[in-house]
């Protein structure tokens, strides 16, 4: 069921530029009431292994792990995509805990039910 009030904010690239953005708009979007749901696909999965967000560092903000740990603990959901983690050859891979890994189908339910989505 479509969720006027919910927004989609999907990364899809281990681009350094560009891994703030969403997880700033999530965390802007749950401050106004509005419903984030972020998901992690294609190479982007590769600076959610253990160590490597805390490698990426950008101005006066923290570090993309703080960002992400900050994410969470606001309670959204950050989703991160199965069939990503194939592509990249992982069958065994640490993740930053707190993650879920979802079927690439969950991408095209959380895009039709959202009431906008937005791409990095």
């Amino acid at each position: 069921m479509k969720d006027e009030n919910s927004i989609l904010y999907v990364q899809t690239t281990d681009d350094v530029e560009k891994q703030y953005s969403p997880l700033i708009l999530a965390q802007t979007a749950k401050m106004m009431d509005i419903k984030p749901i972020v998901y992690y696909l294609g190479t982007s999965l590769k600076l959610l292994r253990m160590g490597e967000a805390k490698k990426i560092k950008l101005g006066n903000f923290p570090n993309l792990k703080e960002m992400i740990d900050k994410t969470l603990d606001m309670g959204i959901v950050i989703y991160v995509c199965e069939a990503s983690k194939q592509m990249l050859g992982w069958d065994k891979v640490d993740l930053i805990p707190g993650l879920k890994i979802v079927g690439a189908g969950t991408l095209n339910d959380l895009a039709l039910d959202a009431g906008a989505t937005m791409w990095f």
